[in-house]
């Protein structure tokens, strides 16, 4: 029995991949960076994180290096000095938020979207007006697509 929980295990594992979008820790860094506009230096960032973020000026570096590896930013080298690196962006927010919410519904749902959605609203205590709300976007949604022949 504990060779086939440790095989699946492993094999949940497997099933996880690699992770490619941001940690939390590392979101904070990211919207500075989706919010600035063009590319900024990691010295821009650091400052910008004063007083949000509780971590030393390594600490952040460590996090823009992390993004670097999964390839969510790039840098260009300033052309002035060499050790200045502009970072910009290759992943926008809407492509992290994406990928987080499909991994999270096959992590976490098995791929059920509608047991993962259910899930939220069960527990999310809403009041009438949010289930109205909701409501509405999903007959939004259901006419949209009715109207692409899907």
């Amino acid at each position: 029995m504990r060779a086939a929980g440790m095989a699946a295990c492993a094999k949940q594992g497997d099933y996880m991949g690699k992770e490619t979008t941001p940690s939390e820790t590392e979101w904070l860094v990211m919207e500075v960076i989706w919010n600035s506009e063009g590319d900024i230096t990691a010295s821009q960032i650091i400052q910008t994180l004063k007083g949000r973020l509780k971590a030393s000026a390594r600490t952040i570096r460590v996090l823009i290096n992390r993004l670097l590896a999964k390839g969510i930013i790039r840098y260009e080298v300033d052309t002035k000095d060499a050790r200045i690196y502009h970072y910009y962006v290759v992943k926008s927010k809407e492509e992290c938020l994406a990928e987080k919410q499909d991994r999270f519904v096959r992590n976490y749902f098995g791929g059920n979207s509608t047991l993962a959605v259910a899930s939220f609203i069960e527990k999310s205590r809403l009041s009438d007006e949010q289930f109205l709300e909701l409501e509405q976007l999903v007959e939004k949604m259901k006419e949209e697509r009715s109207g692409q022949g899907g």
